[in-house]
């Protein structure tokens, strides 16, 4: 009997395809000119909205930023793990490219960077940027460019996002249901934080989304509350450089806030065998996680969580 909440996951075919590394390269949104107008997957209708105060934020996209010597491989290897397929590049110098899922819409893409520094930020779809821009400043943002089709902006603890104009997104994909019947699907960013920054931090993103924060594990984690309409999370980590937890990349440390992905999936152990037979590294394991590195050293983490509702 086919299940109707997850998507089969055809033979691979993803393509080597072609945003900004914090590490002092900023942010280049790759958005349209003109913005339009836990858990459950939705029928397509207009998302709960969150509030950054009077602004709606629609839609949340991770971005992942290569250097340009791992766009290819780094590109073909997520998309293998998203179970998508990858679009044709696109930009001035073809540097951007969406994870396309089979079904709902896209809530990963990718950008090669000039900068040899991977990461990653997320873009917050707003309907009126000259309205959020302000808006998150006088919730404690830093502008750091602003331009017609978007801004980029700095939270109060150092991690880069952008401020980008709603483009109608609203389907949450479904989870994947891979050949040994494991299903999992991408759903969540973690802001990795330093400690004597973590409760600004918290503070910041939980009015930002207006979602209360609570706490997840005895390591301090604390996740906002999941809003079901979208495909992404947003949970924090404290980095105190010392916890065996810590997976902050190698190139931040426990004095810079960085972000990682995370999976949610009904076996960690089938997961974590697929991953590592695409070229992925288990760096830690725990009871119900895995802490993994993409072919790169990119870290992310494999959860034991329910991949159609996040928890």
């Amino acid at each position: 009997m086919i299940d109707p909440t997850v998507a089969r996951h055809p033979p691979d075919e993803c393509l080597a395809a072609g945003r900004a590394a914090r590490v002092r390269t900023l942010p280049r949104c790759d958005v349209p000119s003109h913005g339009r107008p836990q858990q459950k997957f939705p029928t397509r209708r207009p998302p709960r909205l969150h509030r950054l105060a009077d602004v709606q934020i629609r839609w949340l996209t991770a971005y992942l930023d290569f250097p340009a010597t791992e766009f290819g491989p780094g590109v073909t290897f997520w998309g293998a793990i998203a179970g998508a397929t990858v679009s044709p590049p696109r930009g001035e110098e073809r540097e951007f490219a969406t994870l396309e899922p089979f079904n709902g819409d896209a809530h990963l893409k990718v950008q090669r960077l000039h900068s040899a520094h991977r990461a990653l930020h997320l873009d917050l779809h707003v309907d009126d940027l000259a309205t959020a821009v302000p808006e998150a400043s006088a919730l404690g943002a830093t502008l750091i460019a602003e331009h017609p089709t978007h801004a980029v902006m700095r939270s109060p603890a150092g991690f880069d996002f952008c401020l980008v104009p709603w483009n109608g997104s609203a389907r949450r994909s479904r989870p994947i249901r891979w050949p040994e019947d494991t299903i999992s699907v991408i759903d969540q960013v973690c802001i990795d934080v330093p400690a004597p920054l973590f409760d600004d931090e918290v503070r910041f993103w939980s009015t930002v989304t207006e979602q209360p924060a609570s706490p997840t594990s005895p390591t301090g984690v604390m996740s906002l509350r999941r809003d079901k309409r979208l495909a992404l999370g947003i949970v924090l980590s404290p980095i105190t450089g010392e916890a065996e937890h810590d997976i902050s990349p190698q190139e931040s440390g426990p004095d810079r806030v960085s972000a990682h992905l995370n999976i949610a999936t009904t076996s960690v152990a089938d997961e974590v065998s697929r991953h590592t037979e695409w070229g992925a590294q288990v760096l830690a394991e725990f009871p119900g996680w895995s802490v993994m590195a993409d072919p790169f050293g990119r870290r992310y983490c494999i959860t034991d969580r329910n991949p159609r509702t996040g928890e």
